[in-house]
């Protein structure tokens, strides 16, 4: 077998002229449509039209011209078949040997902020998959391209072998039916969103490959790093990198806990995170002290972690960067002082975030969590407290320096690992506990790691406590205030005993569990 047709329809253009213009001298007859083949005219390539093959014209304004049996049966008919040849003689059908086909620019439609729903509808392809999946369907004898990227090897076998290998087009193929799947998952979303059922009886996603990890969370572990189509700025999948190495699988996750933390913060704000768990926040009146407190809480844990900024990293900031072993560095940007100083370490990786948004302004999505046999899905925890959520139900008020380290310590809290305990005092953090089995176990460590500084201190908890042990716990070490849901049966004994020590208590309603 060898190519002699080629279907040729496509939204983007890139390449293919030089492509059709090689095929061509390869004796490979070109059909095309519409934009496509008026382009390969205008830049001299042999070119006939969709109808010379169809006997029919393109109709409603272009949203019929290939969905025709001279087409389909070009496409679909099985070579060595003796019945399909004789119904494709006796019809006076000709087969169509490659397809080259590229779909209607429906993400880049619907990411527009203003999109009116109708352009949405309107750029959703209809005959290209078609084209394609039937192609597919048939590679055992028939090639199609989806991407440009296959123009070059597509022409080198047929330049060599007149054809593609089987093991070609097969490869081809499973591209095409990923590339179709995925288009299909943009719509079923974006119609779900707008018909208001995020979570449908189906639920379909895709991603597309940013780059192959070389491990995953252990060196026998592959990986892979994936974006989602539309996904916004100011996260790891749209940063950009400005030195270091490549990302590993565990520094991806660990960025992107601080980068949520960070976000919670309008004023300048560092984050330190080491296994997906804050070790240091602090908040300043600039990058600089912030990243100071930060560093100050716990100067032991930050060694080889990761480091998020809300703020420019500047010359001030980045030399005690410099002056420890981290991972990875992430911030909106770097002046050219700083990058300076950090480009003189060779393995830190520096992370340019853009613009980031702040708590206040972020909108919920969906979390998508694997599991065995399946997945989870939930809406990301963006909520914010505001002063209605906040009942004080202690005799004794917070002072209005304990109410704002409480509101510091909950939003950090937020991001530990159930079940999470978070001490505060002067804009930082002085004691994190996470992930314990029981709650007073996470307090026990957050107040060890705190030591006197936990006098005066503020204590916040994810979660109620379910029973009274916690309160009285803090109380021996001197905190002064606490910050937690409530909703525990037990809630009055932890009261009575917040009350006992003089310590103010505020419920929030909200509970954060992180797992």
């Amino acid at each position: 077998m060898s190519i002699k047709r080629a279907l040729v329809s496509v939204s983007d253009k890139t390449g293919i002229v030089d492509f059709c213009r090689e095929l061509s001298q390869l004796g490979v007859e070109i059909v095309s449509t519409g934009g496509t083949k008026n382009l390969l005219a205008q830049e001299g390539v042999p070119v006939i039209g969709i109808s010379d093959v169809t006997g029919f014209p393109e109709i409603l304004d272009g949203r019929v011209k290939t969905l025709h049996p001279a087409v389909h049966s070009g496409l679909l008919a099985v070579r060595d078949s003796e019945e399909h040849q004789k119904q494709m003689d006796e019809l006076g059908l000709g087969y169509i040997d490659l397809v080259v086909v590229n779909l209607y620019p429906f993400q880049e439609t619907i990411a527009k902020p203003d999109v009116a729903y109708e352009d949405a509808i309107e750029n959703i392809d209809i005959g290209g998959p078609t084209m394609l999946r039937s192609a597919a369907k048939n590679h055992a004898f028939v090639s199609v391209v989806v991407d440009a990227a296959d123009y070059g090897k597509v022409i080198e076998e047929v330049r060599a072998e007149g054809d593609t290998t089987l093991d070609t087009r097969k490869k081809l193929a499973a591209k095409v039916f990923r590339h179709t799947a995925a288009y299909d998952a943009l719509i079923a979303d974006y119609l779900a969103k707008q018909t208001g059922d995020p979570l449908p009886e189906r639920y379909t996603v895709t991603y597309e490959k940013i780059q192959d990890l070389r491990y995953g969370e252990n060196p026998h572990q592959a990986a892979a790093f994936y974006r989602a189509p539309l996904a916004p700025a100011g996260t790891l999948t749209t940063a950009e990198q400005l030195h270091g190495k490549e990302l590993s699988y565990n520094n991806i996750n660990d960025a992107n806990a601080a980068l949520q933390i960070v976000k919670e913060f309008s004023e300048p704000a560092v984050v330190a995170v080491k296994h997906m768990n804050p070790c240091g926040v602090g908040v300043g009146s600039t990058i600089a002290e912030a990243y100071n407190k930060a560093y100050s809480a716990d100067p032991v844990s930050i060694f080889g972690g990761i480091v998020a900024a809300n703020r420019t990293i500047d010359a001030e900031t980045a030399q005690p960067l410099s002056e420890i072993f981290l991972e990875i560095v992430l911030a909106p940007d770097f002046t050219p002082e700083a990058l300076e100083i950090l480009t003189k370490k060779k393995n830190i990786r520096l992370l340019k975030m853009g613009e980031l948004t702040s708590a206040e302004g972020r909108q919920s999505v969906h979390v998508v969590t694997s599991i065995e046999g399946g997945m989870v899905v939930q809406e990301s925890d963006v909520h914010s407290l505001s002063d209605a959520d906040l009942k004080v139900v202690t005799k004794r008020q917070p002072t209005e320096d304990e109410m704002k380290q409480l509101l510091f310590g909950w939003k950090v809290v937020k991001h530990v690992k159930s079940n999470a305990i978070v001490l505060a005092a002067d804009d930082m953090t002085i004691g994190v506990g996470a992930g314990q089995m029981n709650r007073v176990g996470s307090a026990k460590i957050a107040l060890e790691q705190a030591g006197d500084k936990a006098q005066g201190a503020i204590l916040a908890s994810d979660a109620f406590f379910p029973m009274g042990d916690t309160v009285e716990l803090a109380a021996k070490h001197g905190i002064k205030a606490i910050i937690q849901p409530g909703g525990s049966i037990k809630d009055e004994e932890s009261i009575k005993a917040a009350d006992e020590a003089g310590i103010a208590m505020i419920f929030t309603g909200v509970r954060h569990f992180k797992h």
